[in-house]
């Protein structure tokens, strides 16, 4: 059974058992407040009866009807009084006998209610002891017009609670129909994303209720994975590309080695170190990559981080790789950040500089903003907006080693930290590229 059907039912039960249990109450309180009704006119009617008004039990000619005698219908009081002794004598109104019990006779003092049936009817009778030796007066009246009353009223509430519990149903069904309408579309656009293809029209009407909140949620994840998927793709394709070259490299070295022997020394040597190259090269261009397609810098937790120290880090690591004097000039400033990450962009942007340049770079922290400075060749005004694509690489750097990637990562983690890249020329000559990271 779908959500719509159940939300249906749930109002059903609901309004239905509220129904009934008003019913059920109404019902009872109803009987009771009659029964009660009835005692107090059976004592009334007894207390002027004993006092000598026995032309009450007479019958009623306002309630006659044509076929009706003198002590049916029109009078639904019987009165008989008990002797001493045990004897019943009949007083007035109706003309049955009621039954008389042993407690009725033993009855000195006070009031004793009953019921009984005689003939076709039920009686509630009154046993009322008159005190001073002078035995009992008993009064019964016919009953069965009041439970047919109560009969009457327990049809009409079981009817009500049918119609309650109907228009309840009814009513949860439209109004679950109108609240998983936008579930229901959610629905198909999840089994469409899941069974790989592109979701159609969009994503439900947002609100400002769960459903709109949810619907929120789905449409930013459907963006994402929009994304996610375009990247993937495009990761994919740069990386085919930018691999073949490498592998094509290896593959005619790989074909030269067989002649290894009818080389020169310094051929052979040539050919060892281009084969180590292309496999360095290769290498970091599938650590690279792995970082760039799984998100590894985004594994890494939140914490405050001063940007001094993986900047010191990060200039001690391309001094070591590089040989070159690499100055870091960094104030205190500390942000919410993931420090690895920081450290590897940091050191990206490091290594790009030193292969252009071989005058020392300079990193320089202020203020969350972090930029390397180099006196090497700049970057071209067509080039600046595109360095930090996957896999680009200007006219001048295609004859140097690199895969195209560095700075790439330099701005995924900029963009994690909630900054954003940078590139130009720097005054007096070279170049100066960085990032900026949001402060806490």
């Amino acid at each position: 059974m779908n959500l719509r059907g159940k939300l249906a039912i749930a109002f059903a039960a609901v309004g239905g058992g509220a129904a009934i249990l008003v019913g059920v109450l109404g019902y009872h309180t109803a009987s009771q407040r009659i029964s009660a009704e009835l005692d107090r006119s059976l004592l009334s009617t007894a207390s002027q009866v004993s006092a000598g008004a026995v032309q009450l039990l007479a019958p009623n000619p306002l309630t006659r009807g044509p076929g009706d005698d003198d002590h049916d219908e029109a009078q639904p009081m019987v009165a008989q009084s008990i002797a001493p002794d045990g004897t019943v004598h009949r007083v007035g109104g109706r003309p049955v006998t009621l039954p008389v019990t042993a407690a009725d006779r033993e009855l000195t003092a006070g009031t004793r209610y009953a019921d009984a049936t005689v003939g076709p009817d039920d009686y509630r009778v009154l046993t009322v002891a008159l005190g001073s030796g002078r035995g009992a007066l008993q009064l019964g009246i016919d009953v069965d017009e009041t439970r047919h009353v109560l009969g009457d009223l327990a049809e009409r509430m079981t009817w009500v609670s049918l119609a309650v519990l109907a228009g309840a149903a009814l009513a949860g069904w439209l109004l679950a129909r109108q609240i998983t309408r936008r579930l229901v579309r959610l629905t198909r656009l999840t089994e469409e994303v899941s069974a790989g293809s592109r979701p159609g029209l969009g994503v439900p009407d947002r609100g400002r209720d769960e459903v709109g909140r949810l619907s929120a949620s789905f449409a930013g994840m459907l963006e994402r994975l929009a994304r996610a998927r375009d990247d993937q793709e495009r990761l994919v394709q740069d990386a085919a590309h930018e691999l073949r070259t490498p592998l094509t490299s290896l593959r005619t070295n790989a074909s030269v080695l067989r002649r290894f022997e009818e080389l020169s020394p310094d051929a052979r040597n040539r050919l060892l170190a281009d084969v180590d190259g292309e496999t360095r090269e290769l290498t970091h261009l599938v650590t690279e990559l792995v970082e760039l397609a799984t998100g590894q810098y985004d594994d890494e937790p939140r914490l405050p981080v001063e940007l001094r120290e993986p900047a010191e880090r990060a200039a001690t690591r391309v001094r070591r790789r590089s040989g070159r004097a690499v100055a870091v000039d960094a104030d205190g400033t500390t942000v919410s950040g993931r420090e690895k990450a920081l450290e590897r962009a940091m050191t990206n942007l490091l290594e790009n500089a030193v292969k252009f340049s071989s005058d020392p770079v300079e990193l320089r922290v202020r203020d969350g903003r972090v930029e390397v400075l180099d006196r090497g060749p700049g970057i071209a005004g067509e080039d600046a907006d595109r360095v930090f694509d996957r896999f680009y690489r200007a006219a001048g750097a295609r004859s140097l080693p690199g895969s195209g990637l560095g700075l790439s990562i330099v701005r995924e983690v900029a963009l994690s930290h909630g900054g954003e890249v940078f590139a130009g020329p720097r005054d007096g000559g070279g170049a100066v590229v960085g990032f900026t990271v949001a402060l806490t």
